[in-house]
């Protein structure tokens, strides 16, 4: 991609903020969960970031050692000692139907985070939120996509004016998702919007507020029996905003022409952004943040700091070690916020659930 790099005279692409800030004492991490993410994000962003992890947990406890001696990390021989460990940020990198069980077992008032989605479904996201609420939980889901790199520079682009008020956001995936490195996927009956763009419907409400509704069709593809891995979505914002998501998992013909990346437009200036993880996943490619800013005449690359994979994972962590230690006043994501993009996917599923409106029929001569 190519354009002219001449600014508006007051656009400093270097001051747009890429890191949340760090802790000043980290506490220790214990993490319930020995998955691929584990080992592709979390453990990564840790170690990166010099926060101290305690050990982890796995069912699975082969995996779990091998994990561990992956990271130098321990590994704890149950749940509840992994629960005990004293004072601890705890990481619940489980599958959703394990959430529940593993949040019972912590100190009433723990701080923890908890692997989106929040629960398989809107009633078991609302038994999480009833749960945290009644055992105090400080807990936040790791929808860690607003925490990237190149989307807090974005965010603080918005923030600064140099896009004006957004009026427009595409989403669009083109892509070869390989849906086999999640086996727990196999049989459930929610996948891509639940387990996939929810990442960009709570990114969109992150920007721009709970949208009036949504529409949406979600549908697999025959080539596979993943239940869902297309779907398009038109959010509700009203007559000034216009926002859409294209997503199609199963356009497996080579890299040329595949996509994945967001366009937003402001009255007075616009960003792109490429998604890179997403793009021979998990190694990925980089990511890019370009702004055309208002009161400029071209394009600027915003020369990005970290990638989605594994730096967002950091500052998801670094906001809720914050919130703990009473350095951040809002834990962004937490479980009431996160609630709500759970409700945005359960309305996206049962708009596709509803029969479209028929187009009338050629009228008889």
């Amino acid at each position: 991609m190519t354009e002219t790099r001449r600014n508006s005279p007051d656009f400093d692409p270097a001051s747009l903020q890429q890191w949340w800030p760090q802790p000043s004492r980290p506490r220790p991490i214990a993490i319930f969960g020995a998955g691929s993410i584990v080992g592709d994000a979390h453990l990564p962003a840790y170690q990166k970031a010099g926060f101290l992890v305690a050990g982890l947990y796995d069912p699975d406890l082969e995996k779990a050692r091998a994990m561990a001696a992956r990271f130098g990390v321990e590994v704890f021989s149950s749940a509840e000692e992994a629960a005990a460990v004293e004072g601890a940020i705890f990481d619940l990198a489980t599958p959703p139907a394990a959430h529940a069980r593993s949040l019972a077992l912590l100190p009433e008032g723990a701080y923890v985070l908890i692997q989106k989605p929040m629960g398989a479904d809107l009633n078991a996201a609302t038994e999480i939120l009833d749960l945290c609420r009644r055992r105090k939980l400080q807990a936040a889901v790791n929808f860690q996509l607003r925490f990237a790199p190149m989307m807090l520079a974005l965010q603080d682009a918005i923030r600064c004016g140099y896009l004006g008020d957004v009026v427009d956001i595409d989403a669009h995936l083109a892509l070869s998702t390989p849906w086999g490195l999640w086996p727990f996927l196999k049989g459930l009956p929610r996948i891509e919007i639940a387990m996939h763009s929810i990442h960009y419907l709570d990114l969109i409400r992150g920007l721009l507020g709970d949208p009036q509704g949504i529409h949406a069709k979600t549908i697999g593809h025959p080539n596979h029996d993943v239940a869902q891995t297309r779907t398009s979505a038109i959010l509700d914002y009203g007559d000034r905003v216009r926002c859409a998501l294209s997503i199609n998992h199963d356009h497996d013909f080579g890299r040329t022409f595949q996509a994945s990346e967001f366009r937003i437009c402001g009255t007075n200036g616009a960003a792109y952004v490429k998604l890179g993880v997403n793009l021979d996943y998990p190694r990925g490619e980089p990511d890019e943040l370009w702004i055309f800013p208002a009161g400029g005449d071209g394009w600027v690359e915003i020369p990005l700091e970290g990638t989605w994979f594994p730096d967002a994972f950091i500052g998801r962590m670094a906001n809720l070690q914050r919130f703990a230690l009473g350095e951040d006043e809002t834990l962004v994501g937490a479980v009431d916020d996160a609630w709500r993009t759970m409700a945005l996917v359960d309305a996206a599923y049962q708009s596709s659930a509803q029969p479209a409106t028929p187009v009338r029929p050629l009228p008889e001569a």
